[in-house]
């Protein structure tokens, strides 16, 4: 037994090393791919200002300097050690420490319902630590004060509109990143998550331009005189073609990114050792922090102008964490620590020393360091890279543009499952379209690496410190430690990150405007609609019929009860929504079985599929009307074609739950062979199986469908500000978001809409 037990103990490891060792492996096609092409264009976007290269070499040493220690302090230090310990039962992402926050120290607006619903998830029934004085103050700070848990979600807004832009930059500098390789190398509750998502967007946004424009840029090497406009025309082709493979999945179009991937660390690496040994092997002592002194030493203003370039070797960072859900946090750390670091630091130290003695190939360091011999392979494999970089940026706005979706705080998009064993592959039509024409006019626009690399620098050093802050609050309220250790962590790294965001914000009129308007743009949006929604569940609240109510009214109005099923759905959890009512008073029926549904999120990443359904019965049972709530988690597909069924299945094994108990006495022999009595209690579900015939004679009769087609108003003693907000901007969005019907699916033929006016 021993033994058996020692080798199934053994098989279970190695059955873990070989999970572990895959999911590192196809990490780098996923999560690495915006990190690892940062090389292509952080010396070129640095070396782009006013700083300016002497005889010596201390402005190279320098920047080589910065780079290394920044790739050491944030990626490994900051993330890989830290944040990625943060996850939310395995999520990762700003969604992620923003759920820690609202379930575990109740600082966000969710908390209450998460908690009224009954519903508990495994992370929070964790046995809990001590918690300290000064914990204890920051969680009762919150709790009392409804402005700084405002200003939380303000924050987590911000820093998720602007990584949603970067999905847009981020493939333009990929794209125009590949051709300037032969022009230079010829490139994630409610509002809460809607900050997110704009943080998300810009990011995405300008790392998705920055990388296809330096690659693109890299055909002027080998064709200097090539016209600009060809560049850019190459570039937009890439970009087009890139979007217009989407609507495959990234299960189709991404098998080959791991190797891909690898293949363009391999080069990195290579060619780094190469340059290294060939132009300058001592570029290995600009290592030491003594280079940065003497950096700033020389270069003054201009060196600290130039950090908003430097920053940009970190881009990507952030994917470590937002994709952790696909992975585990040790594949992460193997991946990085082995490959990824060594190879990233190796092609930075081959460029400096390249640079040390080619100081006039300054914005084309990248490619001409190159050996001429494996110039093209290294080209097509740098061309593919960048597409890779940007394919993962794509498909991580689907994701959390889907889990802000879910949570409200984004208008209602169409969303296409594209594998049926990955539930996290998606492909959003209109978001692609959008981003592929955001991606060409700023690609048409600006033209200009350097400028994308501004407003890109300025977004990603924006996300790293709402991250920061975040961190701050997990540590001293739901890891429970010292509040001296969440001050040091914000020490360190809000120092790095401030420092960098003071050189970023200095270069706003020199392209960081982008991710600002943009940013500003998407928070106005999100802010408005979840703004809107959050007005119209509260009028609907107030206005709501209580179940006595409901019934006083059947017996008054002489209600008729036709055949059938009418699922009813609404916001409301309890009792009848106004539109009901006012369905009723004008047409005194409905059907024979009634069933209000509430679809509801809530601040964790899944539901258990056996707590799911919350169903409860509505009056007496001659009523046959059901209260029946659906919660899922912000990271669960909702499958709209199985809710019917699955909500009917639902409804009956509740029914057969019900049903009375009655107690018999029968006789038995014993072992002696006399006569005994035993009680035996039987449980007689004559009634529920009565209303389960019902139950089956009304589907048969056909389901229909309730909701409400809502005209929200401002009143109108409402402000200008709010009638601008409510009757302008969230109007907008609602008429050209996809309708409620169209989302849940529900067939037009069984449809019924209530028009009403709710006035705010």
């Amino acid at each position: 037994m021993v033994q058996e037990s020692g080798s199934a103990t053994r098989e279970s490891r190695l059955k873990l090393y070989k999970t572990t060792l895959l999911l590192a492996y196809q990490s780098f096609g996923v999560v690495y791919g915006d990190l690892c092409t940062s090389p292509i264009y952080v010396y070129k976007s640095t070396f782009s200002g006013s700083l300016q290269l002497y005889e010596e070499d201390n402005e190279i040493f320098g920047v080589l300097s910065l780079v290394f220690w920044t790739l050491t302090i944030i990626p490994l230090c900051k993330y890989i050690i830290f944040v990625l310990g943060a996850d939310d039962n395995g999520e990762g992402g700003t969604f992620a420490l923003y759920s820690l926050l609202c379930r575990r120290s109740k600082m966000g607006f969710l908390q209450s319902s998460h908690i009224e619903n009954g519903f508990l998830s495994a992370q929070d029934s964790s046995v809990p630590t001590k918690e300290t004085t000064t914990n204890l103050l920051i969680k009762e700070y919150f709790k009392k004060r409804h402005s700084s848990r405002v200003v939380l979600l303000l924050v987590v807004l911000l820093g998720t509109s602007m990584v949603i832009g970067d999905g847009i930059l981020t493939p333009t500098m990929s794209g125009m990143s590949s051709y300037q390789i032969t022009m230079i190398y010829s490139v994630d509750m409610f509002s809460f998550f809607g900050c997110c998502l704009c943080r998300f967007f810009i990011l995405r946004l300008s790392h998705f331009l920055l990388t296809v424009l330096s690659a693109v840029y890299g055909i002027q090497i080998k064709v200097p005189n090539l016209h600009e406009n060809y560049t850019v025309a190459i570039a937009c082709v890439v970009l087009v073609g890139l979007f217009a493979l989407q609507h495959f999945g990234t299960h189709r179009v991404g098998f080959l990114f791991a190797p891909i991937l690898l293949a363009w660390l391999l080069c990195l690496g290579g060619v780094g050792i190469y340059n290294i040994f060939h132009w300058n092997p001592g570029v290995i002592n600009s290592l030491s922090p003594y280079y940065i002194y003497k950096f700033f030493q020389k270069a003054g203003k201009n060196g600290w102008r130039s950090l908003g370039g430097i920053f940009l070797c970190v881009t990507g960072a952030e994917a470590m964490f937002a994709d952790l859900g696909h992975f585990s946090k040790l594949s992460l750390r193997i991946a990085f620590t082995v490959i990824v670091y060594p190879c990233l630091v190796l092609a930075y130290m081959g460029e400096a020393a390249y640079l040390s003695k080619h100081k006039d190939d300054l914005q084309s360091s990248f490619y001409k360091a190159v050996p001429e011999e494996i110039f093209w392979p290294v080209f097509l494999i740098a061309t593919l890279a960048t597409v890779v970089g940007s394919q993962a940026i794509i498909s991580a706005t689907f994701s959390l543009i889907s889990q802000s979706r879910a949570l409200g705080c984004f208008p209602r998009v169409k969303i296409v499952h594209t594998s049926n064993n990955i539930h996290g592959q998606i492909y959003i039509p209109e978001v692609n379209w959008l981003l592929m024409l955001l991606c060409l006019a700023v690609v048409s626009g600006f033209r200009d690496t350097a400028m994308i690399a501004n407003a890109y620098g300025l977004a990603v050093v924006i996300v790293m410190f709402v991250t920061t802050l975040l961190m701050f609050l997990v540590i001293s309220t739901v890891w429970n430690r010292n509040v001296l250790w969440a001050f040091l962590f914000v020490l360190v790294f809000g120092f790095v990150e401030l420092c960098y965001f003071s050189a970023c914000i200095a270069n706003v009129d020199e392209g960081g405007w982008l991710s600002l308007v943009v940013s500003l743009l998407i928070l106005t949006l999100m802010s408005t609609w979840h703004y809107g929604t959050s007005k119209k569940l509260a009028f609907e609240l107030e206005n709501k019929v209580s179940l006595d109510s409901l019934l006083t009214l059947g017996s008054n109005m002489g209600i008729a009860r036709v055949p059938g099923i009418c699922l009813v759905y609404s916001d409301v959890t309890s009792g009848a929504p106004p539109m009901f009512a006012h369905f009723v008073t004008n047409f005194p029926a409905f059907h024979q079985i009634l069933i209000f549904v509430t679809l509801q999120s809530l601040m964790v990443p899944k539901v258990p599929e056996c707590e799911r359904f919350q169903i409860a019965r509505i009056g007496p049972a001659e009523f046959s009307l059901f209260q029946c709530i659906v919660r899922y988690g912000y990271r669960d597909v909702r499958d709209s074609h199985d809710l019917e069924t699955h909500l009917i299945e639902n409804i009956l094994r509740f029914l057969k739950c019900q049903g009375h108990s009655i107690e018999m006495a029968i006789r038995e022999p014993t072992e002696n062979g006399e006569s005994g009595t035993r009680k035996v209690r039987f449980r007689i579900n004559l009634e529920a199986n009565n209303e389960v015939g019902e139950v089956m004679e009304a589907k048969e009769a056909g389901v229909a469908y309730m909701i409400s087609k809502t005209s929200v108003r401002a009143s109108g003693a409402s402000s200008f500000v709010k009638k601008f907000a409510i009757n302008i901007v969230y109007g907008f969005l609602r008429r050209n978001s996809r309708s409620p019907a169209t989302a849940l699916g529900i067939p037009p033929t069984s449809l019924i809409e209530v028009g009403m006016v709710y006035r705010v």
